[in-house]
């Protein structure tokens, strides 16, 4: 008996007058489990301890006893049987069915991961015992291999309900979120609130384990685990194990939808899926005989394994007991006795046995298995032939990739490092380079738009967009695009439709709005007003206008041929120099009639005296005029003739 077994003041003593405490079993956080006879019963027992620290706590003293309450209620043969609680002075206890053999985490250690076969096997029979327990209203909240309990005999069994709970009774309280995070189901991690679902969620994430032999999330902080819970996806289990049958693969994506709403509403619904799929692959569930794995354990074990069975060692199916009656001792002389006259044969049996567990080791067992080397960086061929001297077969696969080059090997699945057994076909992925995407027309998206749009196709976008000012599209809004392709070759004009890769480039031109309007204001408001849109005043040219009077400004010059004006650079302003003017045509030696109508058709008006009109035209000559003839004058401009008698 080791040194923490003697120093154990409960090892011996006789509680509530009825157990006689044999050996400890395991040790977590809450209580301490030990293997106890029952002497009023004859018979072996498993006796649940809580922690003396905690016989104080009310909060955990009400867990403590729900357990016993919770799985009493329940007579199925897949749960372990709860036969007694009580309290012997200060200290709470729970009395249950001894299994002598392994939990289901003892079985995935000495295994790594389980065939199909045992996988099914172990679940139908955990379904059964939990479809009797959501039938019966309560949910078990820490579902996890530590609590699925192998016997000698084939049973396989469900136990700890020390967090079970009434479905109705499903909130946490504080932010104590209880059960193990591996095995957490999103709802658990994001309101802290569970169901039968939630016992779902589990079971598939260790449906998973055991068939790929590790859990679908990992982190260095707990914390890191529960948000994978409660962001990502479980993978396919045939990713890491290609031999899962697709049935399984979606049990377990079924069972493992971050809402609840998508799961199977509770075991009873699991089962009957998972018997469909027993049929469908010719599985018969049987009894699975597990293997003794050592002795009894005294190490520390988290919060949770406490519901364990004592490991055995050769073909005893008890633990080493102190020295409690004389049969026991009989039984042990016997054995000293046998061992001192056969050890030669001992000795003999023990190094075939090496041997022939060497033989299975490299034959048929874990050492006949190869790790899939990195063959990524090469091409196929050599990562074909790399494959090959490990005995393991590359089927090439492609995928497009941003960051590896075309030709080049990205990944294989299974991945770099995975045992696997010799032969077994490797697929090998290689790049095809960045993927084609076709985009929609990007003119009339806001800048953001389209910059989010590009995101989003993997085009990475220029961060200064030209802009520029356009009397027609509100500011902000794309008018050209053009995409420069990451291989190299002439920009694509992408202001409509066009088809481009992953990883090109984008130059987006963008309007800057409407220029200022400036007509008809002073030079100095007019330059205030463009500089207030980034434009300066590079010089001033003048021009007649009829409309805009003489030093006001008529407007922007236009900018060189093909362009457009934008921010940042330097515009001519127009400035009016008044009206134009026009040659007074000459009307001297025509008569008076003639003269009007010239004066007229150039856009001047006339003026002499009005008794000439008494006379006929062809009476008439005009004399002189006032302005002369070829004087410069604007339009509208009164001509005043001298009128004679012809």
């Amino acid at each position: 008996m080791s040194t923490s077994q003697q120093a154990d003041p409960l090892i011996g003593r006789l509680v509530d007058g009825r157990y006689r405490v044999r050996a400890r079993i395991a040790r977590g956080g809450m209580a301490t489990v030990y293997v106890a006879t029952d002497l009023r019963l004859e018979r072996r027992v498993a006796l649940k301890v809580m922690h003396g620290h905690l016989s104080d706590d009310s909060v955990f003293q009400s867990r403590f006893i729900q357990e016993a309450r919770a799985a009493a209620r329940l007579a199925d043969p897949h749960v372990v049987n709860v036969f007694d609680q009580g309290q012997d002075g200060e200290m709470a206890y729970l009395v249950m069915e001894y299994l002598p053999g392994v939990t289901l985490r003892d079985l995935l250690r000495e295994q790594r991961r389980l065939t199909v076969p045992q996988a099914v096997t172990i679940m139908d029979a955990i379904l059964s015992g939990l479809a009797a327990a959501h039938r019966a209203g309560i949910v078990h909240r820490d579902v996890k291999p530590e609590n699925v309990l192998l016997a000698e005999d084939g049973r396989v069994k469900i136990g700890d309900f020390g967090l079970a709970r009434a479905t109705t009774a499903n909130t946490a309280t504080g932010a104590q979120l209880l059960g193990t995070i591996a095995y957490l189901a999103p709802e658990l991690v994001t309101r802290g609130t569970a169901d039968a679902r939630s016992d779902i969620y589990a079971l598939g994430i260790m449906l998973y384990e055991m068939l790929t032999g590790e859990q679908p999330y990992k982190g260095e902080q707990p914390m890191q685990i529960a948000f994978q819970h409660a962001t990502d996806s479980v993978p396919r289990p045939s990713v890491k194990n290609p031999g899962v049958p697709e049935q399984l693969d979606e049990l377990v994506l079924w069972a493992t939808e971050r809402s609840p709403d998508d799961r199977p509403l509770d075991a009873r619904v699991m089962l009957d899926r998972l018997r469909e799929i027993e049929r469908e692959l010719g599985i018969s569930p049987q009894i699975t005989r597990t293997p003794p794995v050592g002795t009894i354990r005294d190490e520390g074990i988290p919060s949770g394994e406490l519901t364990q069975v004592l490991p055995v060692t050769g073909s005893t199916a008890t633990a080493p007991l102190d020295a409690a009656d004389n049969a026991t001792r009989l039984r042990r002389a016997t054995k000293k006795r046998s061992v001192r006259g056969w050890w030669m044969l001992v000795l003999v049996l023990l190094l075939a046995g090496a041997a022939g567990g060497a033989g299975w080791w490299f034959g048929s067992g874990p050492g006949s298995m190869v790790a899939v080397a990195d063959v990524s960086g090469g091409t196929f061929q050599q990562a074909s032939d790399r494959l090959l001297q490990d005995t393991l077969v590359a089927v090439e696969k492609s995928e497009n990739s941003l960051e590896v080059a075309a030709g080049t090997v990205i990944r294989t699945v299974p991945e770099a490092g995975t045992r696997v057994d010799k032969n077994a076909p490797v697929e090998v992925y290689v790049s095809l380079g960045p993927a084609e995407v076709s985009l929609n027309p990007l003119a009339g998206m806001s800048e953001d738009q389209a910059r989010t749009y590009l995101q989003e196709n993997s085009v990475s976008v220029e961060d200064d967009a030209s802009r520029v000012f356009s009397a027609d599209v509100a500011v902000d809004v794309v008018l050209t695009a053009s995409i420069v392709p990451a291989a190299g070759g002439d920009p694509i004009d992408c202001t409509v439709a066009c088809t481009v890769h992953q990883g090109d480039t984008a130059t987006l031109t963008v309007s800057a709005g409407q220029l200022p309007d400036v007509a008809g204001a002073s030079v100095e408001d007019a330059t205030a007003a463009l500089a207030a849109v980034e434009l300066t005043v590079s010089g001033t040219s003048q021009e007649a206008s009829e409309s805009i009077e003489e030093g006001r400004v008529i407007g922007i010059g236009a900018p060189p041929e093909g362009t457009s004006w934008s921010p940042g650079n330097s515009v001519p302003l127009i400035v009016s120099s008044g009206p134009p003017l026009f040659a007074v045509p000459n009307v001297v030696g025509l008569t008076r009639d003639e003269a009007k109508q010239k004066l007229a058709d150039a856009g001047f008006k006339v003026s002499y005296f009005t008794a000439w009109d008494l006379f006929p035209n062809g009476a008439t000559r005009v004399e002189a005029q006032d302005p002369g003839a070829n004087a410069m004058r604007v339009k509208g401009t009164v001509v005043s003739l001298a009128i004679e008698s012809n």
